[in-house]
């Protein structure tokens, strides 16, 4: 179970789906720093249960010291003495692994977290293959949380192969495609057919603890019938659904097109407005700053109409009882 959704429930209710999907057999619930009050939340239930479950949190800090403090808060908020995978959080390029990997940076701070007993194993998190890829090949990463579902298959070509000659665990992160996904039990035959060892679907109802416990029951492979419909899901979602590759980077503009649209999602998909809000408040440019020049549409490998998902974006979030960002 992801840790993202379950940030807009209340704590009564969050409570019941936590209960729910630990009694329904979940025993990896995986949660951030930067996951406002999911941590919280996750420690509010699951010390009830800590002989039936497996704590993973991560952190976006890059230093030795800052991540420390990280795993302190995380141990206290989870009310757990232990938390059984920590993983530096969405390592997004070259630059990014070389802050980890240096003396003073986060893999040290981890390896010493984990030296005294803090946490349990260390993981990565990321959605370029090449780069979780090179992380491997640098350090001796436990596990690798990447994103994996019928629509984005990049690291099931070389990297996930790659990780399990290792002996890597592998997580797959947006394994329903963000809540864009709805042939859900194809989907996750689909993914545990191509070497993932865990999906962490969010959740925020108790039905949907059941309906993904449920699509699980049967993992053999999709027969032809079956790859069609996911083909005919595809699609469906190709004309909007960003891989997140950038391929179009660098935008003319300055805006950083792949994190907008991951906002996009929590804004409508997640409901996790202001989350969604306050972090574009923190951006330079925004989806009104796009000016239609087409560069990332020629450059993008499915040709993606940005201008046209970020105009209409924005005139929606404007239109959302006044809420544009930058308003």
């Amino acid at each position: 179970m992801g840790g993202i959704p379950i940030q807009r429930l209340g704590t009564a209710e969050s409570d019941r789906v936590l209960e729910k999907a630990v009694d329904a057999g979940i025993g990896f619930f995986d949660t951030a720093r930067g996951y406002t009050d999911s941590e919280s939340k996750f420690g509010r239930v699951l010390p009830r249960h800590r002989d039936r479950v497996l704590i993973a949190s991560k952190s976006f800090s890059r230093g030795a010291a800052e991540i420390g403090r990280d795993i302190e808060t995380s141990l206290r908020l989870l009310r757990t003495d232990h938390i059984d995978i920590y993983q530096c959080h969405n390592v997004a390029g070259e630059a990014d692994l070389e802050k980890i990997l240096a003396p003073d940076g986060a893999l040290a701070g981890m390896v010493k977290a984990q030296e005294q007993g803090k946490i349990g194993h260390i993981g990565i998190t990321g959605h370029k293959p090449r780069i979780v890829a090179m992380a491997l090949e640098r350090f001796r990463f436990a596990t690798i949380q990447v994103p994996a579902n019928f629509m984005e298959t990049e690291a099931m070509n070389d990297l996930i192969p790659a990780a399990r000659r290792r002996g890597t665990g592998v997580i797959a992160m947006k394994p329903v495609g963000g809540g864009n996904i709805r042939e859900t039990a194809l989907n996750f035959r689909f993914i545990f057919n191509r070497g993932i060892d865990v999906a962490i679907p969010g959740m925020d109802s108790e039905e949907q603890v059941t309906e993904n416990v449920a699509a699980l029951r049967d993992l053999e492979p999709l027969d032809e019938r079956e790859n069609a419909r996911l083909q005919a899901e595809k699609d469906r979602l190709g004309a909007r659904f960003c891989r997140r590759c950038e391929y179009c980077m660098p935008c003319p503009q300055g805006l950083p097109i792949s994190f907008l649209h991951v906002l996009r999602n929590y804004y409508f998909l997640y409901d996790l407005k202001d989350w969604a809000l306050e972090r574009l408040a923190g951006l330079s440019r925004t989806y009104k700053d796009c000016v239609a020049c087409g560069e990332c549409v020629a450059k993008c490998p499915y040709h993606l109409d940005m201008p046209r998902i970020f105009s209409e974006t924005w005139e929606k979030m404007k239109a959302d009882e006044g809420a544009g960002p930058g308003k």
